[in-house]
């Protein structure tokens, strides 16, 4: 199975607008970045904070672990900030039904050679560049390393951001989420308790 012919994938097409127009927090990109062969990580870049949380990959780029590699990273998320993730048509993501299962959201693809559409994550992967060069050996990076990298990318403000770090507005973001989470219980809860009446 090439790039372009994965099996099941629903296009980019059939995301909801509001991922599209940055309007919902919790939307995902990702990718590999890739290192001396056969070494990678994966990236998996906030829209709209623009958080970024690198994905180390020591067993490789197969699809099954890079699914479960990028499930770990996301579970790790607060609740409400994982609704979905978009990747480009690689192999590594063959599995993307079982990663669909493992994160309960949706996996959408872009179109063939159309990177544009995760510019996000092609924008934050140029900018881990400036530590990863092409030739690094990713599997010699110690995890301490790739957390001090990620750190020192969220911290760095962005223009786009008004000059905010991405990890300052993800928190932000969170909280705001989390507090939506629990007026709705609070709201649900009344709703169930005026029906019992």
């Amino acid at each position: 199975m090439g790039r372009g012919h994965l099996r099941d994938m629903v296009s980019i097409h059939h995301r909801p607008a509001t991922v599209t127009d940055r309007l919902e927090p919790g939307h995902w990109e990702g990718d590999l970045v890739m290192g001396k062969r056969p070494s990678a990580v994966a990236t998996l870049v906030e829209r709209t904070t623009r958080y970024l949380k690198i994905v180390p990959l020591p067993d490789g780029i197969k699809a099954k672990d890079v699914s479960i590699a990028v499930a770990r990273a996301l579970f790790n998320v607060p609740p409400g900030m994982c609704k979905s993730l978009t990747w480009d048509r690689g192999r590594e993501m063959a599995d993307h039904a079982f990663l669909s299962a493992l994160i309960d959201a949706p996996v959408y693809f872009c179109d063939p050679r159309s990177p544009w559409q995760r510019g996000t994550n092609e924008n934050t992967n140029r900018l881990l560049r400036q530590y990863l060069p092409r030739r690094t050996n990713m599997n010699a990076t110690s995890n301490d390393e790739l957390e001090r990298i990620e750190r020192l990318l969220n911290e760095r403000p962005r223009q786009v951001l008004e000059w905010a770090a991405p990890t300052e507005r993800f928190l932000e973001t969170a909280a705001a989420a989390r507090e939506l989470r629990r007026s709705m219980s609070r709201s649900d809860a009344g709703v169930r308790a005026v029906a019992e009446e």
